[in-house]
């Protein structure tokens, strides 16, 4: 499985090892209480029930949150609609927050998505 960023004609591999977030456990703990993730590495939410978790109290189903809690190390987030990058925001350890209207959310080391902009495509491949 690997995270592609297309831009246009270019294609750029964001991740080689990826991982997904399956349960409803796995997600709820994302990232939360490790060291580290390698260069090429992408954890990835496909959200199809109710958003998780902040955006369930702003009434809004089609919004997912991503909080920094407990994690040790900053990240970049792309939130994806049908394969469409809605939004990119490099999240702080510990106090970084972002949220967007998304149905995928891809989670990398901090500088791997530089260069990818909302209205590009990001797809997971098997």
């Amino acid at each position: 499985m690997r995270v592609v960023h297309e831009d246009g004609d270019e294609r750029r591999t964001l991740a080689d090892t990826v991982e997904v977030a399956a349960s409803t456990v796995e997600q709820a703990k994302g990232l939360m209480f490790r060291e580290s993730i390698p260069d090429d590495y992408a954890l990835v939410f496909r959200l199809h029930g109710p958003p998780w978790p902040l955006s369930a109290l702003l009434g809004d189903h089609g919004y997912q949150s991503i909080h920094m809690l407990f994690v040790r190390f900053p990240i970049d987030v792309v939130w994806l609609r049908d394969e469409t990058v809605a939004q990119v925001k490099t999240l702080s350890p510990w106090t970084g927050l972002g949220m967007a209207r998304a149905d995928t959310v891809v989670e990398l080391p901090a500088g791997a998505a530089d260069g990818v902009e909302p209205g590009d495509r990001v797809v997971i491949e098997s």
